[in-house]
């Protein structure tokens, strides 16, 4: 007996799609589609980030591009039923990568890494920026495999005073992730469709960045006795407000 088929390849498409369009897969997309040996009639899902998916297919492979004609579009959305920020002092090196692609899995709606006074990495100016971009290609692949039709927005790395004073407009739900806080998790029921989780880089925030969140309205919460890596303690957060029924 055949096995079962097997889904059509999910590609982002940097652009908005109209049914019938015509058009040349981003450079990324391009080389995905090469290197799965894909053929002329193929079928792909794509994905624009403007909402729901498309069915499309393959028209030509060239060398160094390939040209996909649109179908319809399906109005599919894995979104949660609330919109999670992540504010977190970046981990360094490979560990940001995979919280960022974890975070695009788990449903997080924008990922603001903070340059705090305990952070080992430390970017600004140009490389903070062509930091975001390589994040966000991270996000973009994670949205391909796990079925979002929706990227999360990954801004450029800031201070973390600079970010707290930009962020005071914004009526979040405000979470403070907090070592020194007894309070059992979990908090209480968010009343509001938005959340933003604060958490610290490896060596925690600093009471001053503490006493200045709090001020700022963020409401302190442990994740309980253990010492959890400043890529597992936002992780584990999103995936309880993933998983928590509405």
């Amino acid at each position: 007996m055949p096995g079962p088929e097997r889904p059509a390849p999910r590609l982002f498409v940097d652009r908005p799609i109209a049914p019938g369009a015509e058009f040349i897969l981003g450079a990324n997309a391009s080389r995905h589609v090469q290197v799965l040996r894909l053929q002329p009639g193929a079928a792909l899902t794509l994905f624009d980030g403007l909402g729901g998916q498309w069915t499309a297919l393959v028209v030509r492979i060239g060398r160094r591009d390939v040209v996909v004609r649109a179908g319809v579009q399906q109005r599919v959305e894995r979104e949660l039923a609330r919109r999670v920020t992540l504010a977190l002092g970046s981990p360094a090196n490979e560990r940001m990568d995979s919280l960022i692609e974890k975070a695009a899995e788990l449903g997080v709606a924008t990922i603001q890494p903070l340059v705090c006074e305990r952070s080992v990495q430390r970017v600004a100016g140009e490389r903070a920026e062509r930091k975001a971009t390589h994040w966000r290609a991270v996000a973009v692949a994670a949205c391909e495999q796990c079925g979002r039709n929706r990227v999360p927005e990954i801004a450029p790395p800031m201070g973390f005073f600079d970010w707290l004073g930009r962020s005071g407009a914004t009526k979040d739900e405000r979470w403070l992730l907090s070592l020194d806080e007894s309070a059992r998790w979990p908090p209480v029921r968010p009343i509001g469709r938005s959340i933003t989780v604060l958490s610290g880089p490896e060596g925690g925030l600093s009471e001053g960045e503490q006493a200045a969140a709090r001020s700022a309205g963020y409401q302190p919460h442990s994740l309980g006795a253990r010492v959890l890596r400043a890529d597992t303690a936002p992780l584990a957060v999103l995936a309880w407000i993933a998983l928590e029924p509405v």
